[in-house]
Order: C-alpha cells, then structure tokens, then sequence
C-alpha cells in the first residue's frame, strides 16, 4: 500500500470555503501577498496557503470569491481529481486545505493517517550571508542556507564556513530569482564548504567539469515537482529539496515520498516563505518524512528583515492534534 493509499478514501465534506488575505513586508520595499483558503464543513475548518509570488494573482484570486465550485460530498482522491486543471501552487492551497479538513473530520492527525511518528524537526535559516553574524549573536548555534554570490570576498566565505548547510546557486531559476552560471564561484563555494550540499547549479560544461568531484554533494529544488523530474535529471541524486508547493497534488507529494524511500534517495524541506498556515503545514510534513536534515523551514520569526530574541530553537518539537497542523 502506498502512502497516498492511506489518505485517498478519506471522507470530505464541504458547505463552501472563504479566502483570507496575508501579506508582510519581508525586506524594504519587498511585500509578500498570500491567500488562505478555507474549505469549511461539519463544524471543521480545513486551511490551505496558496503561495504565488506574483501578487496580481493572489489579488485575482482573492476577488473570485465563491467562484469555485467546492461544496459537495466528497472523498480526497475525488476532491484532487476536480483540481487538476488548477496551477500548481493554487492546486496546492486547496488540496492541502482539503486533507487537513479531511483528517479534522476524521478526527486523526496526518502521522496516525500515514503510520509516522512525528521527530524532532531539524531546521536551517535562509538568510543573507550578512546577516548570519547577528543572528548568531542570538542564536549561537543557528545552522544556514545561504545563496553564495560572486561577490562574496574571501573574508565573507570564511565567516559562514562553520555554519552553513546548503548552498543555493539558484542555477534553475529564471529572471529575478535565478542567477547565471559561473564556474569560477561554484569552485569556490564547493572547496569552501566540503560537507555543504550544492543546490541547483546550472549545469555547463564549464561548470559540471568544476563540480565533477562534487557530484554526489550536488541537490536539486526548483525543477522537482513529481517523481519523473527526478528520473530526468543528468545523474541520480543522493538528496533532493522537497517543498511540497511545488507538487500541486497531494498524492504526487506522497508518491515523491515513497519513490525516494525506494531509492535510497535522501530529502530535506524547503518553503516558499509561507506566512500563515503553510508554514505549519510544512514543518509537519518535514517531521513526518525527513526530521533529520538541514529542512529550510524555520519558525516563521526567522523571516524577519533583522533578527530578534525569542525563537524556538533547532530542533523545534511539534505537538500535531488532528489535521494537517500543529
């Protein structure tokens, strides 16, 4: 039996659904918008957070109020098969709303759904290499992700050497978030940090020479969104960076789950800066699957433009009751 087996035939029962607006300004002049969804139904609510960056969709979508067609008796395998026209990340807002109204219905939290025992979650920041002195002053032990920039001098890459965990090269991303290929860095930051994994190179000749004996270091992100992407790659991996947003469907989340398991394929989570209930959701899918590894979602204090006094520190303990939350 799968792992998506164990939720599918869950019962649904929705009356109708509303949708909340989130936004927070996470860096000067950088406004993050979001939107919750809220499927309601047998006095239960089920959240979901659709995490689009581009805010005239989420301001779109927020103005299509009550324009889905989601009321009715369902299963959650019914339910998923009328989103799959949808986008993924919108897909993603309402079938993760749907599984934790689901299993509110139930009355069972996801790891007694899927057998899992929910471990002490393991979590990096990602963070500006600038930044990492002072949230260390807080936060001595703090462990990071970091996008290494060619600008970094000899003096910045030694003073995260002791505290990073991943490098993001941002290789596969286009426009604003992506960054070019450049050999020269990737040989810097791969001999720099020798036990950091190295996400998302983008591959050239020019820089797949310099990463050749980095290669089982090498871990992919934003091009894994099911399992035949990672069927695809140039090489098998031995870690990937699971953000389940990216997934759309709950059950190719659960099938990326189990394939990787198969193969011996190692997982840490990531997040796409969720601001509400989507944080939540993915710091318990981490504590389900992967506690254990350097899983880019920390408390969401961590997002903070400058650090402040207070937050959990790693490993974070979650306390899950029914649902998909903690």
């Amino acid at each position: 039996m799968t792992t998506y087996d164990s939720v599918r035939h869950l019962p649904l029962h929705v009356d109708g659904y509303c949708l909340e607006p989130l936004e927070h300004e996470v860096a000067r002049g950088f406004t993050l918008k979001r939107t919750v969804v809220v499927l309601h139904g047998k006095g239960e609510e089920g959240r979901g957070e659709e995490v689009d960056y581009n805010p005239r969709a989420q301001e779109e979508f927020q103005a299509d109020r009550e324009q889905l067609a989601l009321a009715g008796e369902h299963t959650l395998d019914s339910f998923s098969l009328l989103q799959s026209g949808q986008p993924e990340y919108r897909r993603w807002a309402l079938e993760s709303a749907a599984l934790d109204l689901a299993l509110r219905q139930a009355g069972v939290s996801l790891g007694e759904a899927v057998g899992r025992e929910p471990k002490p979650l393991r979590f990096v920041v990602s963070t500006r290499g600038a930044n990492v002195e002072a949230w260390r002053a807080l936060y001595p032990d703090l462990r990071c992700k970091l996008d290494p920039d060619r600008d970094w001098t000899d003096e910045t890459i030694a003073s995260v050497a002791d505290v990073i965990d991943t490098a993001d090269f941002k290789g596969i991303y286009r426009g604003s978030f992506g960054m070019p290929p450049d050999a020269a860095l990737y040989r810097r930051i791969a001999e720099a940090f020798p036990n950091a994994w190295l996400e998302d190179p983008a591959l050239t000749p020019e820089t797949s020479e310099v990463l050749a004996a980095h290669r089982e270091r090498i871990t992919w992100d934003a091009g894994i969104h099911e399992w035949s992407d990672v069927e695809a790659l140039p090489f098998a991996p031995r870690c990937l960076n699971s953000k389940p947003s990216r997934f759309g469907s709950v059950k190719r989340l659960l099938d990326f789950y189990d394939a990787c398991e198969r193969d011996g394929i190692a997982l840490y989570g990531g997040g796409q800066y969720e601001l509400g209930v989507g944080r939540d959701h993915i710091q318990l899918l981490a504590s389900l699957f992967h506690p254990d590894a350097p899983n880019d979602v920390a408390p969401r204090g961590f997002n903070s433009a400058q650090p402040v006094e207070g937050l959990p520190s790693s490993p974070l303990v979650l306390s899950p009751g029914p649902g998909l939350g903690t």
